[in-house]
């Protein structure tokens, strides 16, 4: 039994990684300040004997005694993240030497939970590993992605100057159960705009793309990266099949049943044309580790949390 510390815990990706910890055994302590993080995410797991909750920030410092250490903690969508820029960078940056210096003391091993948006608006397709990106340094997006490109550096930095053990995953457009209604993420967006029979709102064209990952295809990936001994990565976790949005919003629309219609707004400032991931070296990393669930079948898993959520 290892004592694993999920920051971020009570967030989307956290909730389901503490889920799958818990169930494997181990003892879970989740780490969230609640901004983004919602109680009844983990309002299941507070009976366990396995299981704590502590709010605390992690721009703070934090004592804790843990074997290894899972770092999701920083808001993911652009409206939540650009609503207090410098607390996000203050995450990426104070947060992470906190639970960098964390894992030093204890001798644990830490994953990083970074992002595709590292790559910016990407000028290689799909997206490898060894791209460095196309990123604007001073943009609206630019306190979570260079937040999170400055986290995978002061990673590297303690594995070379500490030889602390580090694991680092580029996440890619996730979705599923417990992803905030009002998180203003596309499928949260299309799913709750189809729901409610309002105007599916589209930025730009509608021919921008993204690759959607099921949340319990990432969560594989994760685990599968903390537990190997060889990589230290980065390493893409992604669904490398590619919709554009309006092919995305077909598939809401006939899955719900709604009659709602498309209404098309200008594109957000330094939002990325295309974004899909290689997942080459995640395949030989991780035991040939892939997803497994198709968009339609995860829409299918989602739908219903948003209906419940909405009282529909």
């Amino acid at each position: 039994m290892a004592t694993i510390l999920v920051t971020g815990g009570a967030g989307f990706l956290g909730s389901h990684l503490c889920d799958r910890l818990i169930a494997r055994g181990d003892e879970v302590i989740c780490v969230d300040n609640f901004f983004t993080g919602r109680k009844e995410n983990v309002a299941h797991l507070l009976s366990h004997p396995r299981f704590e909750v502590v709010r605390h920030d992690i721009v703070h410092p934090l004592h804790l005694e843990v074997d290894q250490i899972y770092n999701m903690a920083c808001p993911a969508s652009p409206e939540h993240y650009q609503f207090n820029a410098i607390k996000t960078i203050k995450t990426s940056t104070v947060g992470m030497v906190n639970m960098l210096g964390l894992a030093k003391r204890c001798g644990a091993r830490l994953l990083q939970a970074s992002t595709s948006e590292v790559y910016g608006d990407p000028q290689v397709h799909p997206q490898t590993e060894d791209y460095w990106g196309h990123v604007n340094p001073i943009g609206l997006r630019s306190c979570y992605d260079e937040g999170k490109r400055v986290a995978e550096t002061l990673c590297m930095e303690y594995h070379r100057a500490h030889k602390l053990d580090v694991r680092l995953i580029r996440i890619f457009n996730t979705y599923g159960p417990r992803m905030d209604p009002k998180d203003g993420r596309v499928v949260s967006n299309f799913i709750t705009q189809a729901l409610r029979g309002e105007p599916i709102t589209v930025y730009g064209t509608g021919e921008q793309t993204r690759s959607f990952c099921y949340v319990d295809d990432l969560i594989n990936g994760i685990m599968r990266m903390m537990d190997q001994n060889e990589q230290i990565g980065p390493v893409n976790l992604g669904n490398p099949g590619e919709f554009t949005m309006l092919e995305l919003a077909q598939q809401v629309l006939e899955l719900t049943g709604s009659k709602s219609e498309l209404v098309f707004r200008p594109l957000p400032s330094d939002d990325p044309k295309q974004r899909c991931p290689d997942i080459t070296r995640a395949k030989a990393w991780l035991g040939g580790w892939e997803p497994q669930v198709p968009l339609r079948a995860g829409l299918e898993k989602t739908i219903p949390y948003y209906r419940a959520q909405l009282g529909l």
